[in-house]
C-alpha cells in the first residue's frame, strides 16, 4: 500500500459465544506467521493458503478459490484469492477483505506479521465470529493474494488480487450488489491508530469512525488525513462503497514496516479486539440502514 501517517494505544473488551476475539485472532494470526516469508507464488503461501481452506472447512464455512495468474515484472505468477461466503437473505452483499501474501525483500527474512500477517488472522477470526449466525446480508470475506508490489509500487505492479476480483465482479454483476466493502491491513499493532482514508467512500468512513466513538474506541480511529492505495482502490474505482482501515505508524518513525522487525510481538490482542469489535457493530448498522423495503438508503 502507499500512504502517509499517524499515532496511538489500546483497550480490550472480552468476547463472548459468537462474538469476535482480539485473543483467537492473533492465536490466527501466530500461526501464519509461522509459515515465514509468503510472497505470492511461494511454497510457504501454497502452504498458508492450505491452511485457511482447512480452518473455513473446519468452521463449516463454503470456501471460493479464485486461481488466476498475473503478469509481474518477474515474469507469469500463480496467484489464489480466497473467497468466503456466508449467506443472507437480503441479496445484499457486505465484503471483509485482507492481504495474506508478504513482500519479496531480498537479504531480510521478512514474515510481516502485521503487514500481511494481521489481516489474514483477522479475517480468519471475522469468519468465526460470522459462521453460525443469522444475518440479513450476505457476507462475503475475502483474503486477496498479491496486494503487495513484486518490484516498485504502480498501478500495474501491486494490488493484483483485487484488481482481478474486482474485474470478475464487474463482470458477473456482484459488484452492483455490495453494499459495503471494508479492507483490513495493519491493524494487529500494540499501538493501534487507524488513518482516515480519504480515498475511501465518505460516508463509509463516517459510519465506521462514528460506530467507533459510540463503542468507546474514537482515540484509536484518527482524524489524521491520509490518502492511501490499497486493495479498496479497484472497487471504489468501479463505484463500490468501500473503505480502507490501515495504521501506518507501526514503530518509531514507521520503522517496521518492511523490515526484520514486523514480528509477532509487535501485535496485541486489544488491537485485534478494538477493530473486530468496531467492524461487527458496523455490519449491524449497515443492515438497519437498508430500511424495511430492503433497499439501501445511506447516501454516498
Amino acid at each position: 500500500m502507499i500512504v502517509t501517517l499517524a499515532l496511538l494505544t489500546v483497550g480490550l473488551l472480552p468476547a463472548s459465544g459468537g462474538e469476535f476475539s482480539g485473543a483467537e485472532a492473533l492465536v490466527f494470526t501466530r500461526r501464519v506467521v509461522a509459515f515465514g516469508p509468503r510472497p505470492s507464488g511461494s511454497a510457504e503461501i501454497r502452504k498458508l493458503q492450505d491452511y485457511i481452506l482447512g480452518e473455513l472447512k473446519a468452521m463449516g464455512v463454503h470456501a471460493i478459490q479464485d486461481d488466476f495468474t498475473a503478469s509481474t515484472p518477474l515474469g507469469q505468477t500463480p496467484m489464489k484469492n480466497i473467497i468466503a461466503r456466508l449467506p443472507g437473505t437480503s441479496g445484499k452483499v457486505v465484503v471483509f477483505t485482507g492481504h495474506y501474501d508478504t513482500k519479496s525483500i531480498p537479504g531480510t527474512y521478512f514474515v510481516g506479521a502485521n503487514d500481511g500477517g494481521s489481516s489474514a488472522g483477522f479475517v480468519l477470526e471475522m469468519a468465526k465470529a460470522l459462521a453460525r449466525d443469522v444475518r440479513k446480508d450476505d457476507v462475503y470475506l475475502v483474503w486477496f493474494d498479491g496486494e503487495e508490489a513484486v518490484a516498485r509500487w504502480t498501478d500495474y505492479d501491486s494490488l493484483y488480487g483485487s484488481r482481478h476480483l474486482a474485474e470478475k465482479w464487474a463482470a458477473d454483476a456482484t459488484l452492483a450488489r455490495i453494499r459495503a466493502l471494508i479492507n483490513v491491513d495493519m491493524i494487529g499493532d500494540r499501538d493501534l491508530g487507524i488513518l482516515k482514508d480519504m480515498n475511501s467512500s465518505g460516508s463509509l468512513r463516517e459510519l465506521v469512525w462514528r460506530t467507533a466513538e459510540r463503542l468507546g474506541y474514537g482515540k484509536h480511529f484518527l482524524n489524521n488525513d491520509s490518502a492511501i492505495e490499497d486493495d479498496h482502490i479497484p472497487f471504489l474505482r468501479r463505484g463500490v462503497n468501500a473503505l480502507d482501515l490501515i495504521d501506518l505508524d507501526y514503530g518509531p518513525g514507521n520503522s517496521h514496516w518492511h523490515t526484520d522487525k514486523d514480528t509477532i510481538d509487535k501485535l496485541s490482542a486489544e488491537s485485534f479486539q478494538v477493530v473486530g469489535r468496531v467492524l461487527l457493530e458496523t455490519l449491524k448498522e449497515l443492515e438497519r440502514d437498508a430500511g424495511a423495503d430492503g433497499r439501501d438508503h445511506r447516501r454516498r
